[in-house]
């Protein structure tokens, strides 16, 4: 959910005419829309001389039976207050994992029990070098002091991003720096914002920069909720244009994109404004992101918003994902391109399956409407990934539209978590529900501000699976977001196996289930990269803030859990994404030899007669050969595969019968 800095962003432009309507709600939808955002300059500019300690919160002991390995939670940085990780912020980039230097970094605002008397609007870090197992806390890079005699320095940092770059390109952490780059308070009476900007050197950490941007009367500078860098060294930022005095949307996005110059040992950034134009009653975009696939050059740009392109269900407003796309590492963007996920021409997998006839019969009066009428919307924040095909993925809570123009309902069992996605490069879009939150906003304290579920996505490092993960509160005695765990589902979009909750449970594994963490898990974080302590193991550096719900300028300690992962043998529940009717494939067998260098088989199962065609294709999504068998009848097919046409490589070959499709890995010697 976007967050403001002078003012309150709310996406309740209007009740939309009932007369309009196709049809009309039952229940008590428990519509949410937008709420007031954290104010710049609220916070307390030094941290009080004592923090919370574990002995000062309610204990909770794991029962002596339970059958579930719990995770672990050590301590590591601290922040004067809850603000170091941003009620209702969209920052996604405060963790940070590198695979090939075995490093995550916990970026944050100072202050709290390590930094006693530590100022709120200054930057510091904290690194694991050794994969999370030990970790130096508290790297201060960042010293607000510019002051003309006012209460808060102009420079003091707010809301960051920030990531790792090793311009050596060696394995050693103490080669690479922390990139960041963050609003602060810098403005003038009638113009309002300033980026900060710079990098700060793992291994000598004397060596920091620290640079300045501030908003003139065409770039006006927010709070940028989008951050990647790329495999090239492009550190790329994205924030709304947006007049914060004048509160007016200025019809673009900036788009700061940052090169590092040798010479200056430093990122040095142009800006320039992506045109980005929204319908007449929307103001706003509700959070922006970019990220960029493992090549470097294919990305994506993305907003929540409503531009007037997308085709209204039955006279509901809602929101959808709009995006912009680059092959050429960010020269230019294509588009915007809308996504259309609901009605006739929406994605099936929503349209078709996301509500259950019973479902429908509880939310809507007699007579029900189609499912092609039923209006859909996402919720306020989303996160995005790229896969190793140059795909967009797009992690986001989704829901029927409430009755409000641009509210969502979040009635138990009405939204579901999930990920949007292409295999085709944006031609067609597909979803994979990842599962159901029980609950859909916090509020700490006393409804003054909220945090969303927080969703986010992370990637392995060969970009062909990826982590959805969000904050949820199961508790049945509690109806909001208030107490939240960690929940997170692997998905592999090659085969649409998923991953299980428990060994009896389809659906989110409860990371912080039995831990320190368990409804406490506040304002969580998973990076854009996983670890791999080895071939097939997925280990996620999820972070989270022990935080007091009930003061929320109180100093927080930030919490590492150290031993969450996955492997490949977790992935067992088949996914079916875009749902048919009728599922004419019943199996499909993983080709046998492979590797191979002349001729492999793959076993194909019917249950029912269909036509039958075979593609290979590609790394880059080239089609490399295509077979018609025809119609064939039910039962057990073998299908021979010669690599006449295949030079030695990585392919991928899709069987498709009637409207079902299965796709699998190969390698050709």
């Amino acid at each position: 959910m976007k967050k403001s800095l002078l003012f309150v962003l709310s996406i309740c432009f209007g009740l939309v005419v009932f007369s309009q309507q196709a049809y009309q709600f039952k229940i008590d939808t428990k519509e949410k829309t937008a709420v007031q955002a954290p104010l710049i300059g609220i916070e307390p500019l030094i941290s009080p001389a004592i923090t919370r300690t574990q002995t000062e919160k309610e204990a909770f002991t794991p029962p002596a039976d339970r059958d579930i390995n719990y995770v672990t939670v050590i301590d590591i940085g601290t922040s004067a207050n809850a603000y170091g990780y941003g009620y209702g912020g969209g920052q996604r980039s405060l963790v940070w994992a590198d695979p090939t230097l075995n490093t995550v970094t916990n970026f944050h605002r100072m202050g709290g029990a390590l930094d006693l008397g530590g100022y709120s609007g200054d930057y510091g870090y904290d690194v694991s070098k050794d994969g999370g197992l030990s970790w130096e806390n508290m790297i201060e890079m960042y010293v607000a002091t510019e002051n003309e005699g006012g209460e808060y320095f102009k420079d003091a940092a707010r809301y960051p991003n920030h990531a790792v770059y090793n311009p050596m390109g060696t394995d050693n952490p103490d080669d690479a720096y922390v990139v960041y780059f963050g609003p602060n308070l810098w403005g003038t009476n009638d113009i309002w914002g300033g980026y900060s900007y710079g990098v700060a050197s793992i291994g000598d950490t004397s060596y920091y920069t620290k640079n300045f941007l501030i908003s003139d009367d065409e770039y006006f500078y927010g709070v940028p909720d989008g951050y990647d860098l790329t495999s090239q060294g492009l550190s790329i930022v994205i924030d709304d244009n947006y007049d914060l005095v004048g509160d007016e949307y200025q019809g673009n996005l900036i788009v700061s994109k940052g090169y590092w110059d040798e010479d200056v040992e430093d990122f040095v950034y142009e800006l320039e404004l992506l045109d980005a134009p929204l319908g007449d009653d929307v103001g706003f975009t509700a959070d922006e992101k970019v990220a960029f696939g493992p090549d470097g050059m294919t990305g994506y740009i993305t907003i929540i918003s409503n531009n007037g392109e997308a085709e209204e269900q039955s006279g509901y407003s809602s929101y959808y994902p709009i995006y912009w796309k680059t092959t050429d590492g960010g020269e230019n963007w294509d588009g915007p391109h809308f996504i259309q996920m609901d009605g006739e021409h929406g994605i099936g997998g929503i349209v078709y399956d996301h509500l259950s006839d019973e479902k429908i019969a509880e939310l809507f009066e007699p007579p029900l409407p189609a499912r092609e009428e039923i209006s859909y919307t996402t919720a306020f924040d989303h996160d995005i990934a790229v896969d190793a095909w140059g795909n967009l993925h797009i992690a986001v809570v989704i829901g029927p539209t409430g009755a409000d123009a641009y509210s969502i309902i979040t009635a138990e069992g009405y939204i579901a978590a999930v990920d949007i996605f292409t295999k085709d490069g944006g031609e067609s879009w597909e979803v994979e529900h990842m599962g159901y939150p029980r609950t859909f906003r916090g509020y700490f304290p006393d409804d003054a501000f909220s945090e969303d579920n927080r969703i986010q996505i992370t990637m392995n490092t060969a970009a062909d699976k990826v982590f959805i993960s969000w904050l949820d509160t199961d508790l049945e005695d509690e109806e909001d977001n208030n107490r939240p765990n960690i929940w997170t589902r692997g998905f592999d979009p090659i085969t649409y196996l998923k991953t299980m909750g428990s060994p009896v449970e389809d659906g989110p594994t409860n990371v912080t289930l039995f831990s320190e963490g368990m409804w406490q898990a506040y304002m969580a974080i998973a990076p854009k990269y996983c670890l791999e302590p080895e071939p097939g193991v997925y280990h996620i550096p999820f972070t989270y803030e022990d935080m007091d719900p009930n003061d929320n300028v109180a100093p927080v300690q930030f919490k590492y859990i150290t031993d969450f992962s996955f492997s490949d043998a977790d992935f067992t529940i088949q996914g079916i994404g875009e749902k048919t009717p009728a599922i004419s494939i019943e199996s499909v067998s993983q080709n046998y030899p492979n590797p191979f260098k002349a001729e492999t088989f793959v076993t194909v199962g019917l249950n029912s007669a269909s036509n039958l065609t075979l593609e290979i294709y590609s790394l880059t999504g080239q089609l490399v050969l295509s077979k018609d068998y025809g119609q064939m009848i039910s039962g057990t097919h073998t299908l021979s595969i010669q690599s006449t046409e295949m030079n030695p490589g990585v392919y991928f070959y899709t069987v498709t019968a009637g409207e079902n499709k299965v796709t699998r890995k190969m390698v050709v010697n």
